[in-house]
């Protein structure tokens, strides 16, 4: 069975200096090669982010950018197109009855669609998606 995965928690994967206090990046890792894992179509957006931002801030280097993405694209993670309609006429109102941003409840929808355990490391997301009737991944 695949889940979804967040960018925070691949993002700790990249971060030698980000914790992880749920523990949901390291078992995320530890199930992704037997299971591989789902993402939204914002989850590279996101992650390329991030890693722009960690670097600007200092945390990590050009070389160490290029090794963290060299990274994630050998890992089994498949990304899933979310057409216009979904965005607007499912993600969006899921979004306001949540109280997330758009980006955020496109993780809690997809983890619901697919009826796939959510990997964050996002508080306010894992108790979006408990409330919303998804779980989160053991």
């Amino acid at each position: 069975m695949s889940f979804v995965i967040d960018a925070t928690v691949a993002l700790t994967w990249c971060l030698a200096d980000e914790s992880d206090t749920t523990g949901a990046a390291d078992r995320a890792l530890a199930r992704l090669e037997s299971e591989g894992a789902l993402v939204p179509a914002i989850w590279p957006f996101e992650v390329a982010n991030g890693l722009r931002s960690a670097e600007r801030r200092g945390r990590l280097d050009e070389v160490e950018t290029l090794k963290a993405a060299r990274l994630l694209r050998a890992l089994p993670i498949r990304v899933d197109e979310v057409p216009l309609g979904r965005a607007l006429d499912g993600i969006l109102p899921l979004a306001r009855a949540l109280g997330l941003s758009a980006y955020d409840a496109a993780y809690v929808e997809m983890a619901l669609r697919m009826d796939a355990p959510l990997a964050t490391a996002d508080e306010q997301l894992a108790r979006a998606t408990l409330a919303a009737g998804g779980t989160l991944l053991e």
